[in-house]
């Protein structure tokens, strides 16, 4: 990898505050356009399909090949970015991604296109962890919430915007152009990032610990490849299990190597700061499975269960993703009046409470209610997200960051499918048990119910933090 000069004119800022929100707001389109791109596609597998001349379902192997070589390079992330330069490492995946989303849209076969999302995934499998890294290392802890609320909103918003503005556009354009519209985004993230963003690099950069990649990579491909085709019963359990065992067997060893390796891949000695182990690895991803299993249900509550119109339904969820956008102008006051604890825990019960209320409306639910509990639902799913993700970070050393940053990646990728694959084995199993060909109401009721639930133990989980947790972030105390 070509270094690329360093902006010395923005190495040392005037205003480290401004500077810390400006980085994170410069990282938060790069994350939009990858988050987009992400969702959007789903829309037009039909219109691809009869373009290369094969089924829609055989276009999933593009999904499936984006989705495992982002886990072949994501554990790589850290180790780039401490050798190369983070913003560096940056630069060159907005590069790749926004060039092989140009080669998606001109692909003229299957095989074209896969070739290309291959390289948007590595592209991607960069962009995640190391535009994370870049805002952990601009932004003091007093500017950590701000930041990160900056660089939330784009896995808040993309999953409503994508699929409304892919149907437009697949409607009245071409498929073509839910690929193109990357450009523009691509074009001026780059442009940002090299005049806005400094340049870093650590000095002290250890060998690649080659052993350790592999093992990394390959345990959470397969492991990721088996909670993919937990939401797809139809192709055999068998299979399915298998992926994830093996996947859960070579992540043992990836792990048992990385805790004896001289220069592991990954410094694992985060995982011993208690506001990150439980922010990430215990409660954090238990709740993260109900927050990314939400999304995926609440469509098909209202297509399925309730018969509505495409249209309409994207009205609904349009209040619950506006709800996840009007909780971030009152989520660092709350935080610094109440503390990370007492938030993560009451709000979390409400979040996992108003989940389970998704499943006591129907059709004759007035409307208004439901949007109400949207925006409810909305509200709170923002909060803990945002609250998560910034108390994963209030403890970390500045050497534990580039490998706390990857760590965090890989397993919010995990929970992200293990949310969809299980909320989609509850509804399968509820309707097998009731011998029934589709959905009904009563399906979607016991799914929300089991979601809610799990939402609800990993919320009384954040118990064990002590009162004061990530308040040097917060500023809760600091007065008192």
């Amino acid at each position: 990898m070509t270094s690329i000069p360093d902006n010395e004119a923005v190495s040392q800022p005037a205003n480290p505050a401004r500077q810390a929100r400006r980085v994170a707001l410069i990282v938060a389109v790069a994350f939009f356009m990858q988050l987009l791109d992400s969702t959007i596609i789903s829309t037009s597998l039909p219109q691809m399909g009869q373009s290369f001349g094969v089924p829609a379902v055989a276009m999933s192997i593009g999904i499936t090949a984006y989705m495992l070589t982002m886990a072949v390079f994501v554990p790589l992330s850290a180790w780039l970015a401490d050798r190369f330069g983070a913003r560096n490492v940056f630069l060159v995946a907005i590069a790749l991604f926004t060039l092989a989303s140009v080669a998606c849209g001109f692909s003229q076969s299957l095989t074209e296109f896969v070739a290309a999302r291959i390289v948007q995934g590595l592209g991607s499998a960069l962009m995640t962890p190391v535009g994370r890294i870049l805002v952990l290392r601009n932004a003091e802890k007093s500017e950590l919430i701000a930041a990160t609320a900056l660089i939330t909103w784009p896995a808040l918003f993309a999953p409503v915007v994508g699929p409304v503005l892919g149907g437009f556009i697949t409607t009245y354009l071409s498929w073509h152009w839910n690929f193109f519209i990357n450009v523009p985004l691509g074009a001026a993230g780059l442009a940002l990032v090299a005049r806005f963003v400094p340049g870093d690099r650590d000095s002290e950069a250890k060998p690649l610990d080659w052993p350790g990649f592999f093992l990394t990579s390959l345990g959470l491909a397969v492991m990721l490849y088996g909670l993919e085709r937990l939401a797809h019963p139809e192709d055999g359990l068998l299979p399915t299990v298998a992926s994830i065992g093996i996947g859960i067997v070579i992540g043992w060893f990836a792990v048992r190597h990385l805790l004896r390796a001289r220069h592991p891949l990954l410094d694992l000695s985060a995982f011993k700061v208690l506001t990150f182990a439980i922010s990430t690895l215990a409660a954090g991803t238990v709740f993260r499975v109900a927050i990314n299993a939400t999304p995926f249900l609440l469509p098909l509550l209202f297509q399925v269960g309730f018969g509505l119109r495409p249209v309409d339904a994207g009205l609904l969820v349009l209040a619950y993703f506006l709800g996840n956008l009007g909780m971030k102008t009152v989520t660092t006051p709350t935080l610094r009046r109440f503390g990370f604890r007492a938030v993560m825990v009451v709000n979390g019960a409400i979040a996992s409470l108003a989940i389970m209320a998704c499943g006591a409306i129907s059709p004759q639910t007035p409307q208004l209610l439901v949007v109400a509990l949207m925006l409810v639902a909305g509200l709170t799913r923002s909060m803990q997200f945002t609250a998560l993700n910034t108390l994963a970070f209030a403890d970390i050393d500045a050497q534990q960051r580039s490998s706390a940053a990857t760590l965090s990646s890989m397993l919010q990728q995990i929970s992200m499918l293990f949310g969809v694959a299980i909320a989609a084995a509850i509804l399968n199993l509820s309707q097998i048990v009731r011998d029934e060909a589709v959905p009904d109401l009563v399906d979607f009721r016991i799914t929300f119910v089991a979601i809610g639930l799990l939402g609800l133990a990993a919320a009384l989980r954040f118990l064990v933090l002590p009162a004061n947790a990530g308040a040097e972030v917060s500023g809760h105390l600091r007065d008192k």
